[in-house]
Formats: C-alpha cells, sequence, structure tokens
C-alpha cells in the first residue's frame, strides 16, 4: 500500500451493518463514505471518486449484481460484493458481473480489510512485473481487443465476452501453450490468495471455452491438463 488515504465508499440499505462498518474502516485509515441505496449511490459517484466500492447485493432499488456490471461499465471501479447468498452459482455470477472479491455475511470486518487491502494492490500500477496489455490480439482465425471484450471471427463473425471471460482470456492470449493453474488464474485475474473462488474457475474457463467454440467449432484452443490446468494451445500475435 502507498501512503495515500484510500476511499471507500460503503454500500448497503441496512444501517446497523452500514455505519459500524464504515467507522470500523475509518480506524483503519481509510476515507469512507456510505449510501444506503442505488439512487444514493449514483449520485456519490456522480460527485466523487472512489478506490474502492462496498456493494451490498440485495438494495431496495436495485440489484447488487446489475450494479457492478453498470460500475465496470461506466467507471472502472473495484468492487467487492457483500451477500447473505453462499450458492456457487452466485459467487460465478458476481465475478462475471466484475466483481473483484465476494464476501458472505456475517464476516469478520477485519477479514474485509484484508481483501480490501488485497484488491487495492492489484490496482497499484506495476510496470517492471506486469505484462503490458496491446490493443488487440490475433490467434488462430480469432481477434480479440481487450478495451471492449469483443472476440470476433476472420469470415465476419463477433461477440462481446463477459468481463471476467475476457480477463480470463486475456490472460491465456499473454502465456500461449503456457498451463496455467486455478491458483495462477486466481492471481492473475480476481484476487490475490483468494481460495473462495477456487473451484468457480473451472465453470469460468468452461464457459470461455464454450465461447471460443462456436466461433471456432474446428479447434480447441483451451484444453485441459488433468490435474495441472488449462492452456491456450494457438499461435498468437500481439497488435499495437
Amino acid at each position: 500500500m502507498t501512503d495515500l488515504i484510500r476511499r471507500i465508499l460503503v454500500v448497503d440499505d441496512h444501517r446497523k451493518i452500514r455505519e459500524p462498518l464504515a467507522t470500523y474502516l475509518r480506524r483503519h485509515d481509510f476515507s469512507v463514505a456510505t449510501a444506503e441505496s442505488a439512487d444514493t449511490l449514483w449520485l456519490m459517484l456522480r460527485e466523487k471518486t472512489f478506490d474502492l466500492i462496498v456493494l451490498d447485493v440485495i438494495l431496495p432499488d436495485g440489484d447488487g449484481m446489475q450494479l457492478c456490471h453498470q460500475i465496470q461499465r461506466r467507471y472502472k471501479t473495484p468492487v467487492i460484493l457483500l451477500t447473505a447468498r453462499d450458492a456457487m452459482s452466485d459467487r460465478v455470477m458476481g465475478l462475471d458481473m466484475g466483481a473483484d472479491d465476494y464476501i458472505v455475511k456475517p464476516f469478520e470486518p477485519r477479514e474485509l480489510v484484508a481483501r480490501i487491502h488485497s484488491v487495492l494492490r492489484r490496482y497499484q500500477p506495476l510496470p517492471e512485473k506486469r505484462l503490458a496489455m496491446p490493443q488487440a490480439w490475433a490467434f488462430s482465425a480469432l481477434h480479440f481487443v481487450p478495451a471492449t471484450r469483443i472476440l470476433s471471427h476472420n469470415s465476419g463473425g463477433q461477440m462481446r465476452l463477459s468481463t471476467m471471460e475476457g480477463k480470463l482470456l486475456s490472460a491465456f492470449l499473454q502465456r500461449p501453450y503456457t498451463v496455467l493453474s486455478r491458483e495462477q488464474l486466481i492471481d492473475l485475474c480476481i484476487s490475490e490468495g483468494n481460495e473462495v473462488f477456487d473451484r468457480a474457475i473451472d465453470r469460468l474457463v468452461s464457459r470461455l471455452r464454450g465461447k471460443l467454440m462456436q466461433m471456432l467449432p474446428e479447434e480447441t484452443l483451451l484444453v485441459t491438463v488433468w490435474g495441472e490446468g488449462y492452456h491456450l494451445a494457438a499461435d498468437v500475435q500481439a497488435q499495437a
């Protein structure tokens, strides 16, 4: 972490959760604002810039999953979802909607603080370690633009990948023919050391494989290496 005070927005309609959590985060040197509804959330985002949003999944005037997706499209602000749901399908949906992490109620506030620090570390610039992201990738007969998440075929067909599918594909494209374990994919695409989403990676990779097969049914581009992980079986060319 840097010495800069990080600005956190806590969004939860329950005052007995929202306000004590905000107080706890302030004690850990965060600058914290709160919102009790989706309307207040959008008002706050129009007026201020935040480094991270802690967002309840169920609000009286909006669905947190959809709100997370909209926040990613408009502001690109990191989001940690708060929810009472613990089903794997809900975790996968949260990731697909662009969440950076997911924590189930009830939770220890110190666990949330640790997850906030983990997400913020990922958004710090690391020029010496991070691979430069090209404007587009060409592989096999396909073309992928990370900024728009558009996957297209040389013959003209195209589709837009979800946020998580785009992150996964970018990770594979930067490392063709390299086997990536689930743990490595978590570190590259979600949050460091987050075992909560370990099993969800399999389903997310399966979704991405299915979309690649829709575009290029004659080739198997994402290969499962049993007991080890997955790799992209294609020659890749970065395009500026």
